[in-house]
């Protein structure tokens, strides 16, 4: 990429007055990161509109410095806690924080969900959530900015992030990308996951989910899951595998094994998952069932899903230690 640009001017990347933007704002340096969120930030504050930055944690100390006093009125959050599973960004951040405004109020959130240290695994539920915010969003008062380091990213990342949003930012520049199209990148990345020929691998049905829940409950405890993520990895495998019986054809298989650091849980079954934001939409107070895809993203430290036409397979990483 080239060298960066010297600082510019504000860039009030707001969008249609009664609608939603997502802009992706492309910087080469600290400088650049700076100049690009924080006029954004206090223009909102000006405004009296409600602010949040979730970006990864050394990111959120140049802004909290940057903005000096006003930085107690934005809502911080280090993206690598709150979005370590790209899943739970939407419901868990961006919905979470737009939610709880008052109704009709105009939202700013600075979100950046994709850094130099995501890992090839996490990557693909990163293009995805990227592709998905613009359905999740559409028609509300919000603008979601989306900063992209094209130092250290590759050509691919930057390719999906033209992809994934309307407008780009560079140099103090927004301009439509004639490359949007977010459908494209949830499909392209709705990726077959590799077999792993030597996990745990038990068939269930409505008669023996218990028997799942323990099987999968003593093998992530033999690879050295523990305490609250030992709970976790329970509560995962008993939503997915209800909802194997419920809405995926009455049974399915459960896998369970430990990689790099984490223990993995896996269920497939016969059903088709045709809503790409399951699972990434906040459940109504009201709202009877439909939780279970929601409780998986929100615990599981990464999901991965890959629908076809004969089944569906969700991959949940959870770390030890």
């Amino acid at each position: 990429m080239t060298a960066a640009a010297e600082p510019h001017g504000p860039v009030d990347a707001l969008g249609p007055a009664d609608g939603f933007a997502h802009p992706a704002l492309f910087y080469a340096d600290e400088r650049e990161y700076v100049a690009g969120t924080v006029p954004f930030v206090r223009a909102g504050l000006a405004a009296g509109e409600p602010v949040a930055v979730a970006v990864p944690g050394d990111r959120l100390e140049l802004v909290r410095e940057a903005l000096g006093d006003v930085a107690d009125v934005v809502c911080l959050l280090d993206m690598r806690e709150a979005g370590r599973n790209p899943g739970r960004i939407i419901p868990g951040v961006l919905r979470a924080f737009a939610d709880a405004q008052p109704p009709g109020r105009r939202v700013r959130i600075v979100g950046e969900p994709v850094w130099a240290g995501r890992t090839p695994g996490e990557y693909p539920a990163c293009a995805q959530h990227e592709a998905l915010i613009n359905p999740a969003f559409a028609g509300r008062r919000i603008t979601v900015l989306c900063p992209y380091d094209v130092r250290h990213l590759d050509a691919q990342v930057l390719a999906d992030a033209r992809a994934t949003h309307p407008t780009v930012i560079r140099s103090g520049v927004e301009r439509p990308s004639a490359a949007y199209d977010p459908e494209g990148v949830v499909a392209r990345y709705n990726q077959p996951l590799p077999v792993v020929p030597d996990a745990l691998s038990f068939a269930f049905h409505a008669g023996t989910l218990p028997t799942a829940r323990h099987t999968a409950t003593r093998e992530a405890a033999a690879h050295g899951l523990c305490g609250t993520r030992l709970e976790d990895l329970a509560l995962v495998t008993a939503e997915l595998t209800t909802n194997s019986v419920v809405h995926g054809g009455g049974s399915g298989v459960l896998r369970v094994w430990a990689e790099d650091g984490h223990v993995l849980c896996e269920v497939r079954d016969a059903g088709r998952l045709t809503d790409p934001l399951a699972g990434r939409r906040p459940a109504a107070r009201e709202q009877r069932g439909g939780r279970g895809l929601l409780l998986v993203n929100l615990l599981a430290d990464l999901v991965r899903v890959h629908s076809e036409p004969d089944g569906t397979t969700v991959r949940c990483w959870f770390a030890r230690g």
